[in-house]
């Protein structure tokens, strides 16, 4: 029926539905992941056994599952149900790991590209977010080049992340797919060296900084100077690239409590460390590491003094000795400054070496044509990632990304924000950027009934006394039995509980918003559907929201039966008409009148 004027309290209940309803919305695990991988899909498709499946999903947005399946810092897991309610999320990056190891075939990759724009764009940096920026860009057609001062691909990734975590034949495979796509490459081939900035932006249509924080620091101690004091960054590119370092002694201290503080420690082991030392600021519970990365420590034999914060090398000769530690009391004053308080306890480790995995800055590259923080990251537009010059855009470490996957997140953006610039629309215009990184989901759902807490599987590991010896992996993955037992955990988070309750709406949509959002559009409703509800407010009663649907569907009624001459537009309620007109009739009345007893 075209002519139903349907009331305004319809509309605005309608309207209030599409502007609440969750049966849209994307679960944590993936509005928490950078790159918006669907979580929820591939680790049921691991857990139904169709890995091909998983991983063509998985690849639709990442060309690193291998790589990712190991290192990933995933925020996914953190964003968890299971991990809110009972600390134990679905170990979503070993799934993606092992889907990845058993299917992944280059014969399978996605080649295709859009006709070639002659337009050239440089990419300065081979990361993980210089080489998610150029895959973007070359998919659109324009030709890519990419400028990477080492001579292998992975940027810091490879040089600062040790093999027994991310062995070099996942990097180098991986990688194989900017070549395969038509992505030039340059190594060894310094920006600001062998090539100038303004050359570099002459030759080329537009630029993507991406370049890595590859400049270690080192706090001021008294004794920093001496021989035997080195940056994180410094010492693990050198065993990443030779297995050793020859100028590390045999007792080390590590300075810092994240990753990199981790990494740092647990080479030294392989590297011929006899004694191996720790110490941040942060207690042990409150260390910034990934729980995994300490707890293989521990396992290792890493001495911790969390808790404990240095302050002073001692040396002798020029030569480090050891060094002086306090016992921290608290890191921040009261209006959350970095103000470092310690107790007169102290103690000092006997030590040659000290390691400091304190953060680390981003070298200028463009001679002072770009403003940079103090933290060494250019100073870009949060949203489009445009640089002061309009031709240059940043991503990755070089303004902002802490983890791989958020880097590579940022290489996907700047990669959209050139190809506006490329072809002279706003950066800006019709663009969903909460679509382009992490957000909060919508979805809040009770738990599905009958939920309980199960624990968390893990992959095999090596020995520890057995694996600290070298440099080979450490975790071996899942079986495929685990793996469909840890799938089976996930609990496919999603909000359609009037969906599973109702017996006629799966025939019209996929969602509440879906059928109302239609109606305010359109102005209209199928009678069928508004007639087909049987008015046991079931879908309200299960509804996180309560929303009225069943008083949508009867005021609905009651405007058709309205604009159709008090009678029901449903061609089959004819009879229905007929028998009520008969059923009151005098004429055919067949029951006899009651008689009076008085």
């Amino acid at each position: 029926m075209n002519n139903v004027i349907f009331s305004q309290k319809l509309f605005d209940t309608a309207q209030m539905i599409v502007d609440g309803c969750m049966g849209d919305a994307d679960p944590a695990c993936q509005t928490a992941c950078p790159m918006h991988t669907d979580v929820k899909q591939y680790v049921r498709m691991a857990g139904e056994g169709d890995f091909q499946g998983a991983l063509d999903l998985i690849r639709s947005k990442l060309f690193l599952p291998q790589t990712l399946g190991r290192i990933c810092a995933h925020p996914c897991e953190a964003s968890c149900r299971r991990n809110s309610e009972f600390g134990q999320p679905i170990s979503v990056a070993g799934i993606k790991r092992f889907v990845a190891e058993k299917m992944d075939n280059q014969d399978h990759w996605d080649l295709n590209i859009t006709p070639l724009t002659n337009k050239h764009i440089a990419i300065v940096g081979a990361g993980p977010a210089g080489a998610q920026a150029a895959i973007e860009l070359r998919r659109q057609g324009h030709e890519v080049t990419i400028y990477e001062k080492l001579d292998v691909y992975g940027g810091m990734m490879r040089v600062g992340i040790p093999e027994y975590r991310l062995p070099r034949d996942v990097i180098d495979f991986e990688y194989s797919y900017l070549a395969m796509l038509g992505i030039k490459t340059q190594f060894g081939v310094e920006i600001g060296k062998d090539i100038s900035f303004e050359t570099l932006r002459n030759e080329h249509d537009a630029v993507v900084l991406a370049h890595g924080a590859h400049v270690g620091s080192i706090i001021p101690l008294p004794g920093h100077d001496n021989d035997g004091v080195f940056s994180a960054v410094e010492y693990l590119k050198e065993i990443s690239e030779t297995r050793q370092f020859p100028r590390a002694g045999k007792r080390v201290m590590v300075i810092g409590g994240g990753d990199v503080a981790m990494d740092c420690a647990r080479s030294s082991w392989r590297i011929g460390a006899s004694e191996v030392y720790q110490c941040s600021l942060e207690s042990l519970e409150n260390l910034p590491a990934s729980q995994i990365e300490i707890d293989e420590s521990l396992e290792e034999g890493v001495e911790f003094h969390a808790g404990w914060g240095p302050v002073a090398i001692e040396h002798e000769s020029g030569k480090v000795t050891g060094i002086t530690i306090k016992k921290v009391l608290s890191i921040f004053d009261e209006q959350g400054n970095f103000a470092p308080q310690y107790s007169e306890e102290s103690k000092t480790i006997s030590v040659d070496t000290v390691v400091f995995a304190t953060g680390q800055i981003v070298a200028d590259i463009t001679d002072g044509a770009l403003e940079q923080t103090r933290g060494g990251r250019y100073v870009v537009d949060k949203q489009t990632l445009a640089s002061s010059l309009e031709d240059v855009f940043v991503a990755g470490d070089a303004c902002g990304g802490n983890i791989v996957i958020e880097a590579m997140a940022l290489g996907r953006k700047a990669a959209m924000s050139v190809e506006r610039f490329l072809t002279t629309r706003p950066l800006t215009e019709d663009r969903d950027f909460e679509q382009e990184y992490s957000y909060s989901s919508r979805l809040d759902v009770p738990l599905p009934k009958g939920t309980v807490d199960t624990p968390r599987l893990h992959g095999e590991l090596r020995d520890a006394e057995e694996r600290k010896q070298d440099f080979a992996q450490v975790d071996l993955g899942f079986t495929e039995a685990q793996i469909k037992l840890e799938a089976s955990r996930c609990l496919q988070c999603s909000c359609k509980l009037c969906m599973t309750e109702c017996i006629m709406m799966n025939d019209f949509s996929d969602c509440p918003k879906t059928i109302f959002s239609d109606f305010v559009n359109n102005k209209s409703m199928d009678p069928l559907m508004a007639y087909s509800c049987n008015a046991c407010d079931q879908c309200t009663i299960v509804c996180p929201k309560d929303f009225p649907m069943k008083e949508m569907f009867l005021g609905a009624r009651a405007d058709f039966v309205k604009a159709n001459n008090g009678e029901s537009p449903m061609p089959g309620h004819k009879a229905i008409n007929m028998h009520q007109k008969l059923g009151f009739s005098k004429i055919f009345t067949m029951a006899k009148r009651a008689v009076s007893t008085k």
